[in-house]
């Protein structure tokens, strides 16, 4: 990966991810936040349902934009973390970065997480 890209994954938030529509099979751009936890990005969102999720359940494969500290089109390849001791893990740490005051029991519960694995 490029030596610019990797410092972006270490410090943006805000990136472009393009899914596939799991129903329509087009392709669709939205802007949204991303986590870098120990050297692994995940992606998130409050409690509730996501059509990007969906899509990204349905269809893993994804790009990811990068667009503040670089700007890179990076494959990737979405891991849905439905476990929930995993998400249990991860969420602290997210929740943490997020202003404001958070359930964690709530989040574990109910909002969309994945980990995002760069491709080649």
């Amino acid at each position: 990966m490029d030596p610019a890209a990797e410092a972006a994954l270490k410090t943006d938030k805000v990136i472009d991810i393009t899914t596939t529509g799991r129903k329509s099979g087009e392709q669709k751009r939205i802007e949204i936040w991303f986590h870098n936890i120990d050297g692994r990005c995940y992606i998130t969102g409050t409690p509730g349902r996501r059509s990007w999720f969906a899509n990204l359940s349905a269809n893993p494969d994804f790009t990811f934009h990068l667009k503040e500290g670089a700007q890179a089109d990076l494959p990737a390849r979405a891991r849905v973390i439905a476990d929930e001791a995993e998400r249990r893990a991860t969420f602290p740490a997210i929740i943490a970065g997020i202003e404001g005051d958070r359930d964690l029991e709530e989040w574990v519960a109910g909002s969309p997480l994945l980990e995002v694995e760069f491709v080649e």
